[in-house]
């Protein structure tokens, strides 16, 4: 027999006894239906392929879908799965169609689910995406990336995919709603879309042209990342250092740089990346004498050879680019300095290959980013004559890799023995599990991997520790120090602002501990899928 309990009439006090206990008729059961239950909200995934303006893009993707009520998928097939794509080389391409092809049965056999492509392949392909995928619910471009919500909505309720590609920006993409992916350390764009006109490149068609933000609005949201606990900011911009072109201040940047050192909390500031040809002495001054400005650089040189970079319509050559690097090395001795280079840019000589192995090996980069030159259609250098075999391509291409290692190898043995100041992460290595270290970014970008002395406090992503290199490889740097006096904990604001987060996200683990594998769930919770380039991780 089943049994009903009245509840109390609207507007009376339920009384301190329960009422008594009536038996229910059939007709009882029948007009008193249970109550629905709550909807879920629906989950999202925000996967990025690409750069660090794509990065950014995809918390401003996470910040946008959370103000509209989704919520991060923690690891179950999410509701909305969202690309944010890169377009610069054609793995691109593949590394796109194929996660598609892959979530196609998923889809099939969950009907409510909904798939987005956004970033600079879909500003490319737009109508493509649908035709080859047409399973995609919504495509957006790099100019509108606050109507992804809206673009879902139109889907669900139209039942159609839907596509938008706008030719210009509707809003400044800093004014949109962000979900930052760290805590502790931020993206600033200071500008956005580019004015040169490489023949390698197709950006500058597919994010515009150059805008700058006036100097207050940057400094704001500065202002407003370290005020929520953020002690490190990486300023962003497609040429970061041609800021100021829109409004006619040629040392617009160096001032930007040097304003960044007036703002309390802000311990670390870093730019990415910059242009050759329009990088000042101003700046280099401004990195030397601003403390918070860090000891390293990203400067692309693309290659060695001034023939080929006349025929990439790089303006800068070889003797400039080595000359820039003198300067940055006699105000900053201890820079660190990265680059990018292009194998097998169409007309390539092994004359000219020879010259980028000897600009590489007089500049002593840290890191390289090292990439085979990949052919885009709609891009000058596609149309270009003599465009080489891919077995030239391929065997150059280890022939600098090979020297680069070699390089970044004998410049992290010059760190051993260096008292070194490293900002703890939430990410660990690969090989975390066995050998219990942390890991960590020193001022100079240098990954840095430590262990804890036995009895020492143990860091929290954001905190700061200063320990003394012990061993080096290509790729990393390894501190173990021998005892709890040659190791240094500095808790932060990052640090308590991880803890804060942790708790508001009911983060796994016990406050201000980290697991030594290092596989927090700081990106798990955000939503938000890197697809970064990195650097190989070899053996710890």
């Amino acid at each position: 027999m089943s049994f009903t309990i009245p509840s109390p009439a609207a507007g009376t006090t339920s009384p301190t006894a329960p009422p008594a206990v009536q038996p229910a008729t059939s007709a009882d059961a029948v007009s008193a239906p249970e109550s629905p239950a709550p909807a879920q909200p629906r989950t999202y995934q925000v996967r990025t392929f690409g750069c660090q303006m794509n990065v950014h893009d995809s918390e401003r993707m996470a910040g946008m879908l959370e103000a509209a009520g989704y919520v991060p998928s923690a690891g179950e097939l999410a509701d909305v799965v969202v690309f944010n794509t890169c377009a610069v080389r054609e793995n691109a391409d593949n590394k796109l169609y194929g996660n598609l092809g892959i979530l196609a049965p998923v889809k099939a056999a969950n009907p409510g689910m909904q798939i987005a492509v956004g970033g600079c392949l879909a500003q490319k392909d737009r109508e493509t995406i649908l035709t080859k995928a047409p399973w995609v619910d919504a495509v957006f471009g790099t100019h509108n990336v606050g109507a992804l919500p809206a673009l879902l909505d139109r889907a669900r309720h139209n039942n159609e995919a839907q596509l938008e590609i706008l030719e210009s920006l509707d809003v400044f993409p800093s004014t949109l709603p962000t979900k930052r992916d760290s805590v502790y350390s931020g993206w600033v764009s200071i500008s956005v879309g580019c004015n040169n006109t490489c023949t390698f490149c197709i950006v500058p068609a597919l994010r515009g042209k150059e805008k700058d933000r006036r100097p207050g609005e940057i400094l704001a949201e500065i202002q407003a990342l370290v005020d929520d606990g953020a002690i490190e900011v990486t300023l962003l911009g497609q040429n970061v250092n041609s800021y100021g072109v829109e409004f006619g201040d040629r040392q617009a940047f160096s001032k930007l740089l040097r304003a960044c050192g007036d703002i309390p909390g802000l311990e670390r500031v870093r730019f990415t990346s910059p242009h050759p040809a329009a990088f000042t002495d101003d700046v280099i001054d401004a990195m030397a004498e601003t403390p918070n400005v860090m000891p390293q650089l990203h400067m692309p040189l693309q290659s060695g050879s001034d023939k080929v970079l006349k025929d990439m319509k790089r303006s800068y050559r070889s003797t400039k680019f080595l000359g820039i690097l003198d300067k940055v090395r006699e105000k900053i001795p201890h820079a660190a300095i990265s680059t990018d280079i292009i194998v097998g840019f169409p007309g390539e000589t092994e004359e000219d290959f020879q010259a980028t192995l000897d600009v590489v090996e007089k500049s002593r980069f840290a890191t390289a980013f090292t990439f085979q030159y990949s052919k885009r259609p709609g891009t000058p250098a596609a149309d270009l004559p003599d465009q080489l075999p891919k077995a030239v391509v391929q065997e150059r291409f280890e022939r600098l890799t090979a020297l680069q290692d070699r390089i970044a190898a004998e410049e992290n043995a010059r760190q051993l023995g260096r008292r070194v100041e490293v900002m703890v992460t939430a990410q660990s290595g690969r090989k975390a599990g066995e050998t219990h270290r942390l890991s960590g970014r020193s001022q100079d970008q240098r990954l840095v991997h430590f262990s804890v002395p036995a009895g020492a406090e143990v860091p929290r992503p954001g905190d700061l520790v200063t320990v003394t290199i012990t061993e080096a490889a290509a790729f990393h740097l390894v501190s173990d120090p021998a005892s709890a006096e040659d190791y240094s904990l500095r808790r932060s604001r990052a640090g308590d602002a991880w803890d804060r987060s942790q708790a508001d996200s009911c983060g796994a683990g016990p406050a201000g501990k980290i697991s030594p594998a290092g596989r927090t769930n700081a990106q798990g919770t955000s939503g938000v899928s890197l697809g970064m380039p990195s650097l190989p991780v070899r053996g710890r």
